[in-house]
């Protein structure tokens, strides 16, 4: 999707024309409703900071999707500025650290809205750490609003709380807007018996229960985040940031990993 000159003007987002949606498509998706965790890492194509190509490309991929009439709600990691737990294991005061932590998902969360607005996609930011000047408050209902309007919910500053990751985060606001999955984008095809990038014939598991995620210690999300989403019947779609993926999930496809209750 081409980028329009400049970002949507902030007086108009509300006054945007409605999304030109295919009804056969809408007919096809799986999931009406989804959460969609990034890692920020995701954003900076391998390096620090952030990749302006990398970022128009995820903005791009997003507007595409949304462009199916899905409602989409966004949480992002901020690794790629700072990582709450490597501050803390450098010897810093793990509370301090986290907020640091909070405050690079709220810079990412900025970026990828003034990407996705370029993209025509109106979208707001809601932080759990009040920054009114440049974002707005979490409130759950203004959010279920924003997205039953079309708009693109970013939700940055994890949960507003140290010791959870933004993994936790994206289980909670997923359960709240009541979203029908949480998608986790990453850098591997899905969930695996080991580490895939460490040993090559580690087995992709295209379905695992909580259960066993949880018992196994597999990777790719934390416990927290799973045992949040079991107790509240949340299935999970772990599978690899490429191009036309998301859509795809959305269409049904099997791809990556379904984390759910269900046996296979």
């Amino acid at each position: 999707m081409p980028l329009t000159p400049g970002p949507v003007d902030a007086d108009q987002r509300d006054s945007l024309p409605p999304r030109n949606i295919d009804p056969a498509l809408r007919d096809q998706l799986k999931y009406r409703r989804v959460l969609l965790k990034l890692s920020g890492e995701a954003l900076a194509a391998g390096g620090g900071g952030i990749d302006p190509e990398t970022l128009r490309s995820t903005a791009a991929e997003i507007a595409e999707v949304r462009s199916t009439g899905v409602e989409i709600g966004l949480v992002v990691g901020g690794g790629n500025i700072f990582r709450g737990l490597k501050g803390a294991s450098q010897g810093m005061d793990r509370t301090q650290s986290d907020h640091m932590g909070m405050l690079a998902t709220i810079i990412n969360a900025l970026a990828l809205q003034d990407a996705l607005e370029r993209c025509s996609v109106p979208t707001r930011v809601m932080t759990a750490i009040e920054v009114k000047n440049v974002a707005e408050p979490y409130i759950r209902r203004r959010a279920m609003r924003h997205l039953s309007r079309g708009h693109v919910v970013i939700f940055a500053a994890g949960t507003g709380n140290p010791f959870f990751s933004t993994d936790t985060a994206a289980s909670l606001r997923a359960m709240e807007i009541r979203a029908d999955a949480l998608f986790k984008a990453t850098k591997v095809g899905g969930v695996y018996t080991q580490d895939p990038e460490r040993f090559p014939d580690a087995e992709l598991l295209p379905h695992v229960t909580y259960d066993r995620f949880l018992t196994d210690r597999l990777k790719v999300m934390d416990s927290t985040a799973i045992a949040l989403c079991r107790e509240n019947g949340l299935p999970i779609r772990v599978f690899r940031m490429a191009p036309g993926n998301i859509r795809r999930v959305l269409l049904g496809a099997e791809l990556g990993t379904t984390v759910s209750d269900l046996e296979p």
